[in-house]
């Protein structure tokens, strides 16, 4: 129980001996969680996503303090589900989570995949293990028309991601001609974007998300897609002095400000890459632009954006203004929840 001033309730927490981050509400004044808690926000987080009617067979059934359950992160894979337990005090609950989970979803296995370095910071060990069931090395799931194969045990994040699913589809009704797509990792934009385009080229600094790209491009029988393994920043400055040019281009990077240090590095870091994919644009091309970067917020972006078109000399206006997808909701009193921002600009 969490007191205020004149030992006024202020609510419940979860609460951690070792984390920055010493208390993380799970109750609002009188109201008292009760035993039940856990299993009736996990019912109502699945109720939700099923009331979303996600074309996909992956997604994320649980995140955190925007289904009122802090710290704690739940994605589906299909018959499997992956689980991380981000706190000490919802780290404790791993068996009780496990059992109101069999019983809601009736998973053929559940996985804890507790390897984020963010633990240590609550004095936790970093460990995947299996809880449930069984998992498979690999599993095959479906995002619209677009299968793709995922290691849960050894992929990014929970295995792919799965925020991004929303963006791919807005940015299909705009792709066209030769695409680019940039921190490729397994394609996802590449695959689901290439019935639209002549051609894509895919580029990660990642063998291994190379080879990811071919094998989910075989998949699904798609021909029209080149993976590169390359180190992009290279390769715009490449493009922009051979000459080659794109009608689509997507930036897609990884987490450039990973704390508040970061911030300015990571600004040249979006500016560098926005600025040479602009000039490598054909007129009336369109640029799908990301940051994941919660340190990094809309304003800040926006204007890395407004930046790197004026050094571009380059006439951009903007198509869509977007962010993760509705299975990763934003709490509206949590800023941290609102990480991923998504811009489509057209060049003049």
């Amino acid at each position: 129980m969490v007191l205020g001033e004149r030992d006024r309730r202020l609510g419940e927490a979860l609460y951690s001996s070792r984390s920055q981050i010493a208390l993380r509400m799970v109750s609002i004044g009188d109201d008292s969680p009760g035993e039940g808690l856990w299993r009736q926000r996990l019912a109502t987080a699945v109720a939700f996503r099923d009331g979303l009617h996600i074309d996909a067979t992956a997604y994320r059934v649980v995140h955190g303090e925007a289904d009122r359950l802090p710290s704690l992160v739940i994605d589906r894979y299909g018959d499997y589900l992956v689980i991380q337990t981000l706190s000490q005090g919802v780290d404790r609950r791993m068996t009780e989570l496990t059992q109101a989970l069999v019983e809601i979803l009736s998973p053929k296995g559940i996985l804890a995949r507790n390897d984020p370095k963010v633990r240590g910071l609550e004095g936790l060990e970093q460990t995947v293990t299996v809880v449930y069931g069984e998992i498979p090395d690999i599993v095959q799931v479906r995002e619209g028309e677009v299968h793709y194969r995922a290691d849960l045990r050894h992929g990014q994040k929970t295995g792919l991601f799965l925020d991004q699913r929303e963006n791919r589809v807005a940015a299909s009704h705009y792709a066209r001609g030769r695409l680019l797509d940039c921190f490729s990792y397994n394609g996802a934009f590449a695959l689901s974007l290439a019935k639209y385009c002549s051609e894509v080229v895919a580029i990660d600094a990642s063998a291994d998300a190379v080879t990811r790209i071919t094998q989910n491009a075989t998949l699904n029988g798609v021909t029209n897609v080149t993976a590169r393994d390359a180190n992009v920043f290279d390769e715009l400055r490449h493009f922009e002095k051979s000459g080659e040019r794109f009608q689509t281009i997507v930036l897609d990077p990884p987490a450039f400000a990973k704390n508040k240090a970061a911030v300015d590095n990571a600004l040249a870091g979006y500016k560098d890459i926005n600025l040479r994919a602009l000039r490598i644009l054909e007129p009336g091309g369109v640029l799908v632009t990301c940051s994941c970067s919660y340190n990094v917020d809309e304003p800040m972006f926006l204007q890395v954006l407004a930046d790197a078109a004026a050094d571009a000399r380059a006439h951009v206006t903007v198509l869509e203004k977007r962010m993760q997808g509705r299975d990763h909701p934003v709490l509206l009193t949590v800023p941290e929840t609102y990480y991923l921002k998504c811009v489509i600009l057209r060049k003049h």
